[in-house]
């Protein structure tokens, strides 16, 4: 089997390792470093930079460098470099790109295959891309592995015969993940996970960064935010503030020439106390109870009933984090790992069970947890977009499920099955994840005819969906790959240059029109099918391929009908 390595793919460092002799090795980059900034950039000569090159070259050039991309994974948002512009996704991959290259440099073997952790918290479009990026870089993703999960891993390698239950507290750079394990004979048992995909050392960096701006605008009457140099320059100080009040009780903030005023240069002279950087941050500090709070309360866990908290992500090392944590759970945490790299050696022991790399008696079972609520779309006579759960959050998985529903129209001989992922009970507010029609109804008053809704979920991603109909045994199914990447759809704009578009436009301007009506994009699934199957035709008339465009064709003809 190919080498399987570990990645830690984080928001503002990223970090890899190896399984070798049954203990996790971290791999250093091509600086020879072991922590690599999750930078990635276009240098003076165009060529793509990564790691340490982008990240000090964001202190000179910030339009030509992007940091912190993870936040933006899932999202439509684009990041321009330069005069390109680029999706998450894009910039992701040339940073893997980058850990593939250094990897293979240190194990002298050509690396292709990789675990690659995620926050807990992450959805289903956040995974896919995620899965989607290391494709574009290279890598064959194994395994999508939760990072809370990853530490307890990384931890439980060597308290084997422990009987415990583990919080894993996850403040990384950008994210926010807490989970609760059940750890025994080897077994390690994920009860719970939660978190906040928006929350992390940045936030923390932020708050500093207002409160500088605020005091130099008091002194000298100037906004740094209207500056970006002035905007990367403070960025950099107050990270490095923050990282020398971790150790002491103050930081003196001094960059001479950080901004003109009329031509003269204005310095910013600030000293920070602990005590100060504690009532800044405390706002950001207090939304990690909540999370805690939904972990408890999900797995039936009390405070008083946590053996041990261990500490995950480099925001950790802020003394405020363990402050609060003994002040809100009257538990003591422990650093029993390196905070940042304990996620990056579980993904590779992860990586070195899957290749089978340890002996069977010191191997660990893991078992863990869908972090969303799983459902179909309902109609209960108010109200027809409310999703009715099938597999609750934090389900053990494998996990099968099933739900019994009635038709609600009189004489109705099929039913579409709208499958979402989310906290909302409006389908609308929560993620899509697809769809399928299960026909062959026997046509009675509404109410009478039943419909077996069945989801089995696994440990690889996969989400199985199967409809049968009770009373005749028919039955319909989809599977949905959690570990498929998304695909990304080819430019089809030129479509009109084709001699086969004339015989074509009518139904496509029919199909234009009805996706700008108003009302239209209150219906996802609808739009998302007809823009899919617009797609299709467009593309099939470029490449004039006739027969899959009339297929498409009476595709989109039937969504427009109905």
């Amino acid at each position: 089997m190919n080498t399987i390595i570990g990645i830690d793919l984080g928001t503002s460092t990223t970090e890899a390792a190896i399984v070798q002799d049954g203990k996790p090795v971290m791999i250093v980059n091509l600086e020879n470093e072991i922590i690599t900034p999750s930078a990635v950039g276009i240098d003076a000569g165009g060529n793509s930079i990564a790691g340490e090159k982008a990240r000090a070259q964001y202190l000179l050039s910030p339009e030509n460098t992007a940091i912190e991309v993870k936040r933006k994974i899932g999202t439509k948002e684009k990041i321009t470099l330069g005069k390109q512009s680029f999706s998450p996704v894009e910039l992701s991959a040339r940073l893997l790109e980058y850990v593939k290259t250094y990897a293979s440099e240190y194990l002298k073997e050509e690396i292709t295959h990789a675990v690659i952790s995620v926050p807990a918290y992450f959805n289903d479009i956040q995974r896919r891309e995620t899965i989607e990026a290391g494709t574009k870089a290279g890598l064959q993703v194994e395994r999508i592995l939760n990072e809370p999960t990853a530490a307890a891993l990384s931890y439980g390698l060597d308290h084997m015969e422990e009987e415990s239950h583990i919080l894993v507290y996850d403040l990384g750079g950008g994210t926010f993940d807490v989970t609760l394990l059940e750890m025994f004979d080897g077994v390690l048992e994920v009860k719970a996970s939660s978190g906040d995909n928006q929350l992390g050392g940045k936030d923390f960096d932020e708050k500093l960064m207002e409160w500088l701006n605020t005091q130099f605008q008091k002194k000298h009457h100037v906004d740094l935010k209207k500056d970006t140099f002035a905007m990367v320059k403070l960025k950099e100080e107050a990270e490095r503030c923050k990282k020398e009040l971790s150790t002491n009780n103050s930081y003196h903030v001094l960059v001479p020439m950080i901004i003109e005023k009329k031509g003269e240069p204005l310095a910013l002279d600030e000293t920070v106390t602990k005590e100060q950087f504690e009532e800044i941050t405390q706002e950001i500090i207090e939304r990690t109870h909540h999370p805690i709070d939904v972990v408890l309360a999900d797995s039936e866990i009390l405070p008083s009933e946590i053996d041990h908290v261990i500490l995950v992500g480099g925001s950790t090392r802020m003394p405020l984090v363990a402050k609060d944590i003994k002040e809100y759970l009257n538990i003591d945490p422990v650093q029993a790992l390196n905070p940042d790299y304990a996620v990056a050696e579980g993904a590779a022991i992860q990586a070195g069970i899957i290749q089978g790399a340890f002996e069977q008696e010191s191997s660990i079972i893991i078992t863990d947890v869908n972090p969303y609520t799983l459902g179909v779309r309902v109609t209960d006579g108010f109200m027809d977009n409310r999703m009715d759960v099938v597999i609750p959050r934090n389900v053990t998985i494998p996990a099968t499920r099933s739900e019994t529903y009635s038709t609600y129209a009189d004489f109705q001989t099929k039913a579409s099955i709208e499958v979402y992922q989310g906290e909302s009970m409006i389908v609308d507010s929560n993620h899509f994840l697809g769809e399928f029609t299960i026909q062959d109804i026997p046509a009675k008053r509404a109410g009478i005819e039943k419909i077996r809704v069945e989801f089995s979920y696994n440990l690889n991603g996969m989400l199985h969906v199967t409809a049968s109909i009770p009373s005749t045994g028919a039955d319909a199914s989809i599977v949905i790959n959690m570990m498929q990447e998304t695909k990304t759809k080819e430019d089809v704009s030129q479509w009109k240059q084709s001699p086969y578009a004339k015989q074509f436009r009518t139904v496509i301007r029919r199909a234009e029109r009805m996706l700008k009506s108003p009302g239209t994009k209150s219906f996802p699934t609808f739009t998302e099918a007809l823009e899919d199957n617009l797609y299709l035709l467009k593309k099939a008339i470029m490449e004039e391929d006739l027969e899959t465009a009339r297929e498409a064709e009476e595709e989109l003809l039937n969504i427009l009908d109905d």
